[in-house]
């Protein structure tokens, strides 16, 4: 009986937290599918001045480039030494920024011309990178968030919470109306975050986006989450996948 009662009262715990969070639960619609670069291991997806660009990761193949959306292929591309395994990207304050994984640099770049112009130390490793408008944010694949200047100075760090539990492995980001959305990496959940406190308010499945019929050994994980302000269109990829998705939330009941 004495056993009953503890996972009795386990499970009205777990009940109850779930329900005072209040964590939306999401599915998805694919609205539209384009091509994308299946050799693409995608780490950055974002659109600029109704351009989308993305920051492709691995040794030796890392790359950043302006993506013509209808066919996956490189308008504009940079490539990086063999030495750099490229992360996140954004353009923040008319300046491009790009992470490193380990490499323990990020750089910044001309938005409009690509040419470099700068290098800055970094302390962390480089994942996921977005903006507010205000600030850089970056992950670094644990469950915090790091707001930082233009000269990746931290003004603050988040934890993220759902359910009052930490969430690990957040790795792309995209700010979309206000909230911060992120990959959490190995799986198809992407969460969307409220910036103020880092609680997750919503849940999004993607279970099954990129069909079987276009995986093969080398298909990788969900990641990559793009915005385009200018119509408010949602677009999701993974590394190595061979679409790009339009997509649109719709809430489980």
């Amino acid at each position: 009986m004495r056993k009953f009662v503890y996972i009795t009262i386990a499970i009205m715990s777990l009940f109850c937290s779930c329900a005072d969070a209040k964590v939306k639960q999401y599915k998805i619609d694919v609205v539209k599918e384009y091509r994308h670069d299946e050799t693409s291991y995608t780490q950055g997806l974002f659109f600029y001045k109704g351009k989308m660009y993305e920051s492709t990761g691995q040794w030796g193949e890392s790359t950043f480039r302006q993506v013509d959306i209808n066919t996956g292929k490189a308008e504009r591309r940079l490539d990086f030494g063999d030495k750099y395994f490229v992360e996140g990207s954004v353009v923040f304050n008319d300046k491009l920024y790009i992470l490193t994984w380990k490499n323990k640099v990020a750089f910044v770049y001309d938005p409009e011309t690509l040419k470099y112009e700068k290098t800055f130390s970094y302390p962390r490793e480089g994942w996921g990178l977005t903006t507010d408008g205000k600030n850089l944010i970056a992950s670094d694949g644990s469950s915090k968030l790091f707001f930082m200047d233009e000269n990746f100075k931290v003004e603050k760090t988040l934890t993220v919470k759902m359910d009052g539990r930490a969430v690990q492995y957040l790795n792309e980001l995209e700010y979309i109306d206000g909230k911060i959305w992120a990959n959490v990496y190995t799986t198809d959940m992407i969460v969307i975050i409220n910036p103020k406190d880092g609680n997750v308010e919503g849940r999004i499945d993607c279970t099954g986006l990129l069909p079987k019929s276009l995986r093969d050994r080398n298909t990788d994980v969900l990641n990559g989450i793009a915005y385009n302000p200018s119509d408010k269109k949602i677009y999701l990829t993974g590394k190595y996948w061979k679409r790009l998705y339009e997509v649109r939330l719709v809430e489980k009941k």
